[in-house]
């Protein structure tokens, strides 16, 4: 295999993905290549951090302890009630009335609270397979065959990494060691089109390591470009640039 060819398995061998026989020429590439290296530790490292990101289903056991708990709690009983009582039978009517409307409230109200947290479990459900969806497309790009790399220093000591694949016509962005951007400001990643900036998606304002798929298929773009922009990004560059990487070569 030629050393050509091993600048290529960093994704593969990040994510376990090497034969054995290609594993033990990749590792002893390693020893001599060091822009090698460094792209295995940021791959590791991003895939990592999608194993995190996976959800887990609570355990059946924690549902039934907290129902078990619950029996064991003894509601008091209203002392507005026991003065009514106390009082004589007449007021027996008028308790009653305002026992059974403050039934109906709660019982409203505890539809409606349970209507919310069954929208918010659904917001939840759903931002966590758009995210899973998200790790799973970030992961065909890393481990694709074809995906080829690109690393670079960034402003103020930060460094970059673009892995880019043919085949699934996408492209990843690696950061590390990223400033914050301004308050109410986000980096928003570009692809450029021969000149021409087209929006890639925007960055986690709160992360400095950060793993960023590409919104969009990579086309004829030759590099990408990071700018800063208001919060929610905007529909072309409003900063000078940032970063500029061009995408690796064939």
């Amino acid at each position: 295999m030629s050393t050509a060819e091993l600048h290529t398995l960093t994704g593969a061998y990040a994510l376990h993905a090497l034969p054995e026989s290609e594993q033990r020429a990749f590792e002893q590439h390693l020893e001599d290549c060091e822009a090698c290296a460094q792209e295995v530790r940021e791959l590791s490292a991003t895939a990592a951090r999608l194993g995190l990101a996976v959800a887990e289903t609570p355990p059946r056991e924690l549902r039934e302890r907290v129902l078990r708990e619950i029996t064991t709690v003894r509601q008091e009983a209203p002392a507005h009630g026991r003065r009514e009582r106390a009082s004589g039978k007449g007021r027996t009517g008028r308790w009653y009335a305002y026992a059974l409307a403050a039934c109906v409230a709660a019982a409203a109200a505890f539809g409606g609270v349970a209507v919310w947290q069954n929208q918010l479990a659904q917001d939840a459900r759903q931002e966590a397979n758009q995210a899973q969806r998200q790790n799973e497309e970030l992961a065909r790009v890393l481990s694709a065959p074809d995906a080829k790399t690109s690393s670079g220093e960034l402003t103020g000591g930060a460094r970059g990494t673009v892995v880019v694949s043919q085949s699934q016509n996408r492209a990843v962005f690696l950061a590390s060691g990223m400033a914050p951007p301004p308050s109410g400001k986000v980096y928003q990643i570009w692809f450029n089109d021969e000149g021409t900036m087209r929006s890639a998606g925007l960055m986690d304002p709160k992360a400095s390591d950060d793993a960023v798929l590409l919104n969009g298929p990579v086309d004829q773009a030759s590099g990408m470009g990071i700018t800063v922009e208001p919060a929610g990004g905007s529909a072309e560059p409003t900063s000078d640039p940032v970063a500029l990487m061009d995408f690796p070569t064939a």
